[in-house]
Formats: structure tokens, C-alpha cells, sequence
């Protein structure tokens, strides 16, 4: 399992957004200056934020970027997602292996690690990070 780099900015852009919600509509420039994350790989992140549902864009003059919802109903588990796709097991070692039992087993721990990290990801909400 790897998080990327593009998911930690996720983070980082949602955690700023949700500690500042309180001044309204955030533009990305300041997230982008505060955290010195290029400009145009921001936007691109936040736009998959946004067809996620985790934040809300406004465009035009006053526009800008905000939470979707509260953070209480955001986890870590969505921000992760909503950048990198979904958490499942990409070992293929058993079909490989003609399901060997060695290749078999070590595919269900893989499996049993990705679930569990699922739900820790899962229970860590934006709330109780902030």
C-alpha cells in the first residue's frame, strides 16, 4: 500500500480548509502558498475533491474552495480515495501461482492488512484531526 504525495496535499488542503472554516470560501493560492504545493498540481487535486463530494468549488471573483460537508463526516478513508482510487489488493500472486497455497495465503494476509487500514482510515475523522 503507498499513499502518494498528490493524496498527502489532499490532506493538507482539506485539513487547512476545515481549520479555516469559519472565513467562508478559502482560495487555493493561499492553501498553495501556505504549504508550498504548485499551484496547477493543487487545482487538480481539489477538483477530484470536489467530483468526490469532499469540498465545494465557487467560481468567479469571490470564488474559491470549502467543505462539502462537516468535518465530522469526512474521513481520511475518502480524502485517500477520492485522489487515488479505491484501497484494494492489486496482488494477484494466487491466480498466478495456479493458487498455490503459499501464493494463497500471503494474498489473504495482503488482503487482511488492506482491510484493516481501510478501517482506520475509515474512523479517522477530518474533526478529530483538526
Amino acid at each position: 500500500m503507498k499513499i502518494s504525495r498528490s493524496t498527502g496535499y489532499a490532506l493538507l488542503a482539506v485539513g487547512y480548509l476545515a481549520q479555516h472554516k469559519g472565513e467562508g470560501i478559502i482560495l487555493s493560492q493561499t492553501i498553495s502558498k501556505e504549504y508550498n504545493i504548485p499551484l496547477e498540481y493543487l487545482l487538480k487535486i481539489l477538483q477530484q475533491l470536489v467530483r468526490a463530494n469532499v469540498l465545494r468549488s465557487k467560481r468567479g471573483p469571490r470564488g474559491g474552495f470549502s467543505l462539502a460537508k462537516s468535518a465530522k463526516k469526512i474521513t481520511m478513508l475518502q480524502v485517500i480515495e477520492a485522489v487515488d482510487g479505491p484501497m484494494v489488493s492489486q496482488l494477484d500472486l494466487a491466480e498466478q501461482t495456479h493458487k498455490e497455497k503459499f501464493s494463497v495465503k500471503v494474498e489473504q494476509i495482503y488482503e487482511k492488512a488492506i482491510a484493516q487500514a481501510k478501517s482506520v482510515f475509515e474512523k479517522a475523522k477530518l474533526a478529530d484531526l483538526i
